[in-house]
């Protein structure tokens, strides 16, 4: 287990933890803590947002910190599949050449205009996050989209029989790991309620809308997932998190919630 837990930080994180051996028995239980990492994400977040009520910093330098708090603890890895699926997406191409092009290292322009975009949006939203409430809704977020993200490689079909996401997929157990992740995103989604229940239920349906998208788009446009397409939905979940944590919580002040 313990190895498990180091295999999950090593691919997916850039945390310092203990290397272990490259091989399944390491990586049986290592999507089960996955979503752990989301959890250092948040809690970062969170005493980042704390740390600037204390020293009165203002919302733009809060809003670039958080942007990057996450690439600095995943080393950007999602991101890259969130560009890889952009240029294959928008090469309107046969299946065969999409999945070649996200395998290609290069970026292309597509990818590099809807990065910038997304970046954009992010420090936009986060530019609205004055609370600490909301910036906890958005921690949990972060756990969400990962246990999400990894019971998706569980369950849907894959576009391809190797990759890095085949590498976690078929050594894992699989009952262990449904079961694990289901569990995480049931609390996922309670804590959010907890916090504040409008905003929470708001950013879980967002949250299962998306998945569900998700599943439909990976399948027609690849013939089913990849460790890039689960990058791709990992980020397209948290942005989409973001933004009704921060919608919600407006709509709620204009009519008194």
């Amino acid at each position: 287990m313990l190895k498990s837990l180091c295999s999950a930080f090593l691919m997916y994180s850039r945390i310092p933890v203990p290397k272990v051996g490259w091989n399944e028995e390491n990586r049986r239980y290592a999507l089960c803590f996955f979503p752990l990492i989301g959890t250092v994400i948040g809690t970062v977040l969170l005493f980042w947002r704390w740390l600037c009520f204390r020293l009165n910093i203002g919302q733009m330098l809060f809003a670039v910190i958080s942007v990057w708090i996450p690439v600095l603890i995943t080393g950007g890895i999602h991101l890259d599949g969130f560009c890889d699926v952009t240029d294959a997406k928008s090469s309107y191409a046969s299946r065969e050449r999409k999945l070649e092009i996200m395998s290609d290292s290069h970026v292309g322009a597509f990818a590099v205009m809807y990065l910038g975009i997304y970046l954009l949006l992010q420090t936009g939203f986060y530019t609205e996050v004055n609370s600490v409430r909301t910036a906890g809704l958005i921690g949990c977020g972060f756990v969400l989209s990962r246990a999400l993200s990894g019971l998706s490689a569980v369950l849907f079909k894959s576009a391809k029989k190797q990759g890095t996401l085949q590498s976690f997929v078929l050594p894992a157990h699989r009952n262990i790991t449904v079961i694990t992740l289901v569990m995480i995103i049931i609390l996922s989604c309670i804590g959010m309620m907890l916090i504040s229940p409008v905003q929470g239920i708001c950013c879980t349906m967002i949250s299962l809308l998306i998945f569900l998208y998700y599943r439909k788009f990976a399948y027609k446009t690849f013939g089913g997932i990849t460790g890039d397409t689960a990058g791709w939905f990992l980020q397209i979940c948290e942005l989409g998190i973001l933004g009704t944590a921060v919608l919600s919580g407006k709509i709620m002040e204009v009519f008194q919630i």
